[in-house]
């Protein structure tokens, strides 16, 4: 429980620090794990510091150098322990360290099955899929190279990209890329190339190693990083049998530093090349064009409308003339036929109209509204009749039958 302390009735220095002992001293033994760095021996004591590999915290760590021998290989610099500890806090000096009681270097089947566990906790949130990565600038202006100091992947990189395309410009970082400050310096000099907004592409680059050598480059941190970059990254770490995680959560994996030059430069040979191949493919396109337009207007001035076309206008009136002389003849014919047909027609009206029988002595008698008596009984006496004669008529009463005078 705390101690109730004010102004007035402060705690000694001593007091406190016996107190932070005692809480430290209730913690026991644990086993920690981390990534050994500043490795150095003094006497019969080992000190090294003993780094979070994820987070950047750190510890001090002293070994008695027979604790340290035991464990077989003996680690060095950039190795990844186990370590079974006791925190110890100095109230005289006020410092705390771990004391360590057994080291024991993590092995290479213990590593593959955590990077395997990593590798699935990635995939299944999508750092890996396909969808997500970019494709690469046909020609970038700048490219930003990650690689190790004066490196032989450096060198491979700038002369086979300059070999490429001559005029290619790169903005280099050189950073550790392996041990304990590599996933740090390279995290940091990725996200300087990202912000940058002439760099079109990154290159991450390093030779081959041992899987202890390349895990700076499965760290989660750096992945994670990689996968927020707006700049497309290249993955070109060890060779070709070399996968770690920043293979797959890059936008492309090249399986060598020279396979990555090759990916983000174009070669200029071969640029030409295509280029001229294109140009004769053009050219032979638009010359199969053109011999086909000038045999289609051969073919078309040797028609005869155009070979000859005073010839073609005089077939043509021809045509017309003979039309019109064959419609000058249907005309004529059929005016012919229909005065034939009338004369016929006239002389039939002739024939039965009542005109002609009256003209040969016979008379018509009509009643009074002008029909036609066609019977003596259908006449009264007294009717008053007309009688229709050739070219005049006369009113008649009719009278009883045997009447003298009668009509």
């Amino acid at each position: 429980m705390a101690s109730k302390t004010s102004p007035e009735s402060p705690l000694p220095i001593r007091t406190v620090l016996q107190m932070v002992g005692g809480w430290i001293g209730r913690l026991g033994t644990v086993w920690v794990e981390g990534q050994i760095t500043d490795l150095s021996a003094r006497g019969g004591t080992v000190f090294m510091t003993l780094r979070d590999p994820v987070a950047n915290v750190s510890a001090r760590v002293t070994a008695p150098r027979g604790v340290y021998e035991a464990a077989m290989p003996r680690p060095a610099d950039g190795a990844r322990v186990v370590v079974h500890v006791k925190p110890d806090f100095w109230v005289n000096r006020g410092s705390f360290a771990f004391t360590a009681m057994e080291i024991r270097p993590v092995g290479v089947g213990e590593l593959l099955a955590r990077l395997e566990r990593l590798r699935q906790l990635l995939a299944a949130e999508g750092l890996f899929n396909a969808d997500r990565k970019r494709r690469l600038p046909f020609l970038p202006g700048t490219i930003g190279l990650i690689c190790g100091r004066d490196s032989a992947a450096e060198r491979d990189v700038l002369e086979n990209s300059r070999r490429r395309w001559p005029a290619v410009r790169f903005k280099v970082e050189e950073v550790a890329v392996q041990g304990p400050y590599a996933v740090g310096e390279v995290t940091e000099a990725l996200g300087r190339l990202d912000a940058d907004s002439d760099v079109d592409v990154i290159v991450i680059a390093r030779g081959g190693g041992s899987l202890e050598d390349l895990l700076p480059f499965s760290d989660e941190t750096l992945v994670r990083v990689v996968a927020s970059c707006r700049t497309p990254v290249v993955s070109a770490i060890g060779h070709e049998q070399d996968s770690p995680l920043l293979d797959l959560v890059a936008d492309v994996r090249a399986s060598t530093p020279t396979d990555a030059a090759k990916k983000v430069v174009p070669d200029v040979g071969e640029q030409l090349t295509l280029v001229r191949q294109l140009r004769d493919r053009g050219r032979r396109v638009l010359s199969g064009w053109l011999d086909r337009e000038m045999s289609w207007l051969t073919s078309v001035r040797s028609r005869p409308s155009l070979a000859d076309p005073v010839r073609e206008l005089e077939r043509r009136a021809e045509q017309v003339d003979a039309l019109r002389e064959r419609a000058r003849r249907s005309l004529t014919g059929s005016l012919d036929r229909a005065s034939d047909d009338l004369t016929h027609l006239r002389a039939r009206l002739v024939a039965l109209s009542p005109a002609a029988t009256l003209e040969r002595g016979y008379a018509i008698v009509q009643h009074p509204s002008g029909d036609v008596v066609r019977r003596a009984k259908d006449v009264s006496p007294g009717t008053v009749l007309t009688i229709r004669l050739t070219d005049d008529r006369l009113t008649v009463r009719a009278e009883e039958p045997g009447d003298a005078g009668g009509a």
